[in-house]
């Protein structure tokens, strides 16, 4: 059975920020997972990531992404993409990201599947909360996670 990470990245006490690290909050309240399938809050560990994505054959990433968009907007990069765009820097925790998966890649550990779902962020200062903006692509990101779940044979089921 393959083994799967959702992680979220995100700094919580900058508002948008923690925008990863907040989505993976709200998949956990709202669905169970199976065994194989780990849901992390990541924070802002970096390379003290390693350890625990090495070995994971599917990676799916939720941070705030910088991509020159709109506030809110939605961005997921695939696979190669992932590579490109976070060489051109577009993650918020873009340096700790691709060292990451650099350093995967020489350990002869890459991810077969990696997937990215970030949202523009609209505030990046010392808060606790989302912003108005962004705060309510949560359950759109919700959405697009159980879909690259599901398009990765993974049922996920609702807690009663």
């Amino acid at each position: 059975m393959e083994k799967i990470v959702v992680l979220g990245v995100g700094n919580i006490l900058m508002q948008d920020e923690g925008f990863g690290v907040r989505v993976v909050e709200e998949i956990t309240r709202r669905y169970i997972f199976p065994e194989h399938v780990q849901i992390l809050d990541g924070g802002t560990l970096g390379m003290e990531l390693l350890r625990f994505i090495a070995g994971v054959d599917c990676l799916l990433i939720i941070d705030a992404i910088n991509g020159g968009g709109m506030p809110g907007e939605f961005y997921q990069f695939a696979n190669e993409e992932v590579k490109v765009y976070f060489k051109q820097k577009v993650s918020m925790h873009e340096l700790g990201v691709q060292d990451v998966l650099t350093a995967l890649e020489l350990l002869e550990e890459p991810v077969k599947e990696i997937v990215v779902l970030g949202v523009q962020p609209a505030v990046i200062d010392i808060g606790l909360e989302l912003s108005q903006v962004v705060q309510p692509t949560i359950d759109q990101a919700v959405l697009r996670t159980l879909a690259v779940l599901d398009s990765w044979g993974i049922n996920c089921l609702p807690h009663t």
